[in-house]
């Protein structure tokens, strides 16, 4: 039983261990080397991602060929394109390992059909896809509302692994800013202390 993925499950719902059992049945450990897709653009997101080990981005690229990070992910966090999932139809989104990695994967069919079997798993997954349309909306607050350095400061007060773990070409990206403007930044912040 993989208990990191039984205990995310359990944050919003109470499984079974036969519950459990059969979700374990459905789905696939796959391991991910670094700088290596999960997803690319103009794919069907035909699975879910939970990552047991390692660090994932996933971004987007506008017409000019500039990455766009969405999304940083370590352990314990889910990640997909949940425009291309719900829909099953072609998504703009890209999924890369920022190291090696180990991801369960949840296909979507399967996924379905766990619905109807185990209704508690239906109630995790309206939970979540809640909580990361909470979080989209307060990031778009945070990039109209708050400065880049105050983006930032946010960022490594609550997620203090990603600035460990993420290059900062991918942070800055993510928080909507040039590598160059948070070196900055961090040179202003490191300089009070």
């Amino acid at each position: 039983m993989n208990s990191l993925l039984f205990d995310n499950l359990n944050k919003y719902c109470t499984l079974t261990e036969n519950q459990f059992k059969a979700i374990e049945q459905v789905v696939v450990r796959r391991f991910v080397k670094k700088r290596k897709d999960l997803l690319t653009e103009g794919d069907v997101c035909k699975y879910l991602y939970f990552v047991d080990k390692g660090c994932l981005r996933s971004y987007t690229t506008d017409n000019d060929g500039i990455e766009h990070v969405v999304q940083l992910v370590v352990e314990q966090h889910w990640v997909g394109d949940l425009y291309s999932f719900i829909t099953q139809t072609p998504g703009t989104i890209n999924i890369e390992a920022i190291e090696d990695s180990e991801v369960i994967v949840l296909p979507y069919f399967e996924l379905e059909k766990l619905y109807d079997e185990i209704p508690a798993l239906e109630k995790f997954f309206r939970k979540l896809f809640q909580r990361a349309y909470v979080a989209l909306q307060q990031r778009l607050n945070s990039a109209q509302s708050f400065s880049a350095e105050e983006r930032y400061r946010e960022l490594i007060h609550l997620r203090p692994e990603i600035a460990q773990r993420v290059p900062l070409i991918y942070i800055a990206s993510y928080l909507g800013i040039t590598p160059e403007s948070l070196s900055r930044i961090r040179k202003l912040m490191f300089s009070k202390t």
